[in-house]
């Protein structure tokens, strides 16, 4: 039986993250010293792209982690781990976040997936592409158009996002465009 197989079958045949069972794919959790079934997981086609590209992160689908991050196996511990902490912004992930135990050795190999923290400079500013420092509460405009990868549509150049919030990483901010909260890059951003 292959590696695929083989997760398969534990997962149900079901995204280890968020249980969608349509496009399901094996990922395989950096660093990887040997490829088995403690070092990766099954996911959707949407929790890969999200993790692959944080920029286009979906808050709400996220939440599914209430339930994954309770799993048995480490990869899909690791995971829900590495996922709450990129979105410890949010009052429900950092609660998450606190409740989750990993054992020690879990948690090392956790954190090696982690941004250091000088490349999540908290104290950088978070600036639009003009140059101009963004606040809590801001309104701003995109200046290009933007996929929204879960939301299924595409955020329209000239869209104004009213009261952003400003995230742990100074490169993006969270905002509501069409009723979904989302992390958007402040590199295409303009302060309205």
């Amino acid at each position: 039986m292959s590696l695929s197989d083989t997760l398969l079958s534990r997962a149900h045949s079901k995204c280890e993250l968020c249980s969608k069972t349509n496009n399901l794919s094996l990922y395989e959790i950096p660093p990887v010293k040997k490829l088995d079934e403690n070092t990766a997981l099954i996911v959707c086609e949407t929790c890969l792209n999200q993790i692959e590209h944080p920029e286009n992160i979906d808050t709400n689908h996220w939440r599914c982690l209430n339930e994954s991050m309770w799993s048995e196996f480490q990869p899909v511990q690791i995971m829900a781990y590495r996922m709450l902490h990129q979105l410890k912004g949010e009052i429900w992930a950092q609660e998450l976040l606190e409740q989750l135990y990993l054992d020690e050795s879990i948690l090392e190999w956790a954190n090696e997936g982690l941004p250091a923290e000088e490349e999540l400079n908290t104290d950088a500013p978070t600036l639009d592409s003009n140059g101009t420092k963004l606040q809590e509460g801001d309104s701003v405009t995109l200046i290009k158009d933007l996929e929204v990868k879960g939301g299924g549509f595409t955020a329209k150049r000239g869209t104004l996002v009213k009261n952003i919030s400003l995230t742990n990483n100074p490169k993006h901010v969270e905002g509501r465009v069409n009723g979904i909260q989302i992390v958007l890059v402040s590199a295409f951003l303009k302060k309205a």
